[in-house]
């Protein structure tokens, strides 16, 4: 989340006329993020999330998202649900910008991770993945590798900037990830953003799941590689075993994971490093001036590549062949 679009009292009253929520007491920019410009909106009728679409989400998949909540929300999986006006439409307009209002979810995103926490990720993650299973919306993966090599070609002539020589680095990587990608794994919706800021705790007890502005169709365990790189590395760059095995565990006794899913995972993780280096280093090189929140590091992505690289098996992470599920 973030602010990027500033909303003057007089818009914001305009708007919020149009919802039975009560006069607004308060609205608060959000700085945490990348992507659209949020707000907390606090009303009569209590706090809400106000959410500004900017120019990187195309206005034709906001209906996807604001499905997905209510389809997932349905199933019991706690995530924000899109708010009608009085005229039963959630999507509407604000400072140009389209915008929509949610419901708040209570709990904090854990700022120091523990292996309890990612033991819950995994099993919330899981519950998502089945959850979808009968959500008939599409949205293909803007983020994959055509994307990731279309945003190489916009960052590769400064990438050198950024630390020298990661130009010929995402070049051969690039080339490798799309030799090796896998294919015929399962797939359905994923949630592709499941960082840290993006889930809910309540001490160790997770308590919602939100942000699903870049959620779109691609191999469910994609999602979970995701998911290792952020949660499973330490400050200082270094693997953290027992939070990924735990994350993994938690997960398969929810959704068990075929044997394919499995040895694909350093592949999948290879190329979630890449989609992460891609955006940030993007983004780094093109912040644009006057935006609350900070481009974050590009080289936190480039360490965790590195790490990958040298991996040759699960083993290499957190399971051995021994620890395979009979018939997976």
């Amino acid at each position: 989340m973030a602010v990027y679009t500033e909303v003057t009292d007089e818009d914001l009253s305009a708007f919020a006329a149009q919802y039975d929520l009560g006069a607004v007491l308060s609205c608060k920019g959000i700085a945490e993020g990348v992507e659209n410009s949020n707000f907390l909106l606090v009303t009569e009728r209590g706090p809400y999330i106000l959410t500004l679409y900017e120019k990187r989400t195309r206005r034709e998949d906001i209906p996807f998202f604001l499905g997905l909540m209510e389809h997932l929300s349905d199933k019991g999986v706690a995530c924000p649900l899109p708010v009608a006006a009085r005229d039963g439409v959630a999507l509407r307009e604000l400072c140009g910008r389209p915008a929509v209002i949610v419901t708040f979810l209570s709990g904090l995103w854990p700022r120091r991770i523990h292996p309890q926490h990612c033991a819950e990720l995994g099993a919330a993650l899981a519950r998502l993945h089945l959850a979808v299973g009968d959500f008939t919306m599409e949205r293909p993966n803007a983020l994959a590798l055509a994307g990731w090599q279309d945003l190489f070609a916009k960052s590769a002539d400064r990438a050198d900037e950024v630390a020298v020589g990661l130009r010929e680095t995402l070049e051969t990587e690039l080339a490798a990830l799309a030799a090796n990608w896998p294919v015929g794994l399962p797939s359905g919706v994923i949630h592709a953003d499941l960082f840290p800021d993006n889930v809910f705790f309540r001490g160790e007890s997770l308590t919602g799941l939100i942000d699903f502005y870049f959620a779109c169709n691609d191999f469910l365990a994609y999602d979970i590689a995701i998911c290792i790189n952020a949660w499973c590395f330490e400050i200082d760059g270094s693997f953290n075993a027992t939070k990924a095995r735990l994350l993994l565990s938690s997960y398969r006794k929810v959704r068990p994971l075929s044997r394919a899913e499995l040895d694909a995972l350093p592949w999948l993780c290879r190329g979630s490093a890449v989609r992460f280096l891609l955006t940030r280093l993007y983004d780094w090189l093109n912040h644009p001036p006057g935006a609350f929140v900070r481009p974050k590091d590009p080289v936190e992505y480039l360490r965790k590549l590195r790490f990958h690289q040298t991996v040759r098996g699960l083993g290499d992470y957190f399971l051995d062949d021994d620890d395979q599920p009979a018939g997976a």
